[in-house]
């Protein structure tokens, strides 16, 4: 045992040897060796202990989501914090002499991350605040318009949201906190969706609302409460126009597909039933027919030119 530490302690002279020195600074191939070494056991120690610290967090119940990873990020950067201190301790650097170097430093690191650093606190305080958290759905824009999806994480720098296209939008963090957020399930996770039909005038107004307030009790994601309604929306140029009110309480499944089976039901419904779905119509009514008459019968024994 005493031989392999002489065997070992000599291969450290031999290495520290070879070098060169920089004022009172020596730099040798076993320093930079041990900075290696030294760097790599903090970057893999700082992996394992974060992963255990996430295992942890996930395992305790009590915890919700938004919780579990408030809880995970404190850990993370904390491990990491600590796993940077031990490595500059074991390294042995002396942070008094790099007091100036390590400020000017920091101010340039704080200018050139000073967006990441922002979209890290904005996270936090956004799990804190558990105003978004995972599984929430929430309004977004693709730059056409506005629309929805799930948020499956929240990272250091962004937000993940999909669409139901299966579009993943990153949404910086701070761009959520300054900006205004339509959360379609903050507090509660019901959603009302209003789709509009016409009916023809003479049609019977019970019989149609009976048959829409079947066609909707018979799509399988509508809420039997809140009950569904239907409301007598004005009287248009062309059509009676009704309203119907369903509720949903999975809106991250998608509104348009609910809309577009209520809609299905309700024209076959109507066809069994004989309802009229008016189409859009104008009456034009010519008030000196008898002088268009005269025009028209002076055009129709008007001889054609003659041909050349």
């Amino acid at each position: 045992m005493n031989a392999v530490k002489e065997r070992i302690a000599e291969g450290i002279r031999l290495l520290n040897a070879i070098g060169f020195d920089i004022g009172n600074y020596h730099i040798s191939v076993w320093g930079a060796l041990r900075i290696v070494i030294v760097v790599v056991l903090v970057f893999v120690l700082g992996q394992i202990v974060s992963k255990l610290a996430r295992r942890m967090f996930r395992r305790i119940t009590s915890l919700d989501r938004a919780q579990q990873l408030l809880g995970e990020k404190i850990a993370s950067i904390a491990v990491w914090a600590l796993a940077i201190l031990i490595g500059i301790d074991v390294l042995g650097i002396n942070l008094t002499a790099l007091t100036v170097f390590s400020g000017a430093f920091g101010l340039a690191i704080g200018f050139g991350l000073q967006k990441t650093f922002g979209n890290l606190i904005a996270g936090i305080i956004l799990l804190m605040d558990r105003s978004i958290k995972p599984g929430d759905v929430i309004a977004v824009s693709d730059g056409k318009g506005n629309s929805f999806g799930e948020v499956k994480k929240i990272g250091i720098r962004a937000v993940s949201v999909t669409t139901r296209d299966n579009r993943e939008y990153l949404i910086p963090n701070e761009n959520l906190m300054t900006q205004q957020v339509e959360n379609w399930s903050y507090s509660s996770r019901e959603v009302s969706i209003n789709i509009p039909v016409g009916v023809a005038y003479g049609s019977d107004l019970d019989v149609v609302e009976k048959l829409l307030l079947e066609a909707v009790r018979a799509t399988p994601r509508v809420l039997s409460f809140p009950s569904p309604g239907v409301l007598l929306n004005a009287f248009g140029p062309s059509s009676i126009e009704l309203l119907m009110i369903v509720w949903i309480d999975d809106p991250e499944a998608g509104v348009g597909n609910v809309r577009s089976d209520v809609l299905w039901k309700v024209w076959r419904s109507f066809k069994e039933n004989g309802i009229e779905i008016p189409f859009a119509q104008q009456d034009v009514n010519l008030k000196d027919s008898a002088g268009l008459r005269r025009i028209a019968d002076a055009l129709a024994v008007r001889e054609p030119p003659a041909k050349p």
